[in-house]
């Protein structure tokens, strides 16, 4: 990459980063952070010679987000915290929040708009049950719609073990689907 523009290369690629960060810190405040700190790094070293080597900007970026999220959960020492809920005590309900934001006032009467909450909320709580390595591909490859070599690239994993972890990761949503739907919940 020879030259960098924020609005045209850099701005485009966060809602993606703050997904996936999201995804992986479960922490809407620090993935913001994260988000910010890779765009700044990014912007930092345009002038350089690993800059000018970069063929995939957005590739790049992912993968930069995946390695600072998971070196912030390190640092912090977190483990699973779900996708819902208060992260610390007296936090907003930050996933909560972010559905109401996410649907149209006048898209759906409240009782669908309380429905569609529900299952959402639901399945992130599923989500958050399997590995951090899972939850990730599953992101990438049914949210971000990425390539399996993308995928591969940004989780610096080979093909393969990104298609089996995917599908491990869908047998494993799957059997926890099920046997909640068993339990009535």
């Amino acid at each position: 990459m020879t030259h960098l523009d924020i609005k045209r290369d850099l701005l485009p690629l966060k809602d993606h980063l703050f997904r996936l960060a999201l995804r992986i810190v479960t922490d809407r405040p620090e993935a913001e952070d994260i988000v910010q700190d890779v765009l700044v790094k990014i912007w930092e070293m345009r002038d350089t010679p690993t800059f000018r080597e970069i063929q995939h900007l957005e590739t790049y970026a992912l993968t930069m987000t995946r390695n600072m999220a998971l070196d912030r959960l390190e640092q912090q020492r977190l483990r699973y915290i779900p996708l819902y809920g208060r992260t610390q005590e007296g936090d907003e309900d930050y996933e909560a929040q972010s559905l109401h934001e996410d649907i149209a006032d006048n898209a759906a009467l409240p009782d669908q708009r309380m429905e569609h909450d529900e299952r959402r909320l639901w399945m992130q709580r599923l989500l958050s049950e399997l590995p951090e390595k899972q939850r990730t591909i599953l992101q990438l490859r049914d949210v971000e719609e990425r390539t399996y070599q993308e995928i591969g690239e940004i989780m610096q994993i080979g093909e393969s073990d990104v298609k089996v972890t995917l599908h491990r990761a869908r047998q494993a949503l799957k059997r926890i689907i099920t046997e909640r739907k068993s339990h009535g919940l």
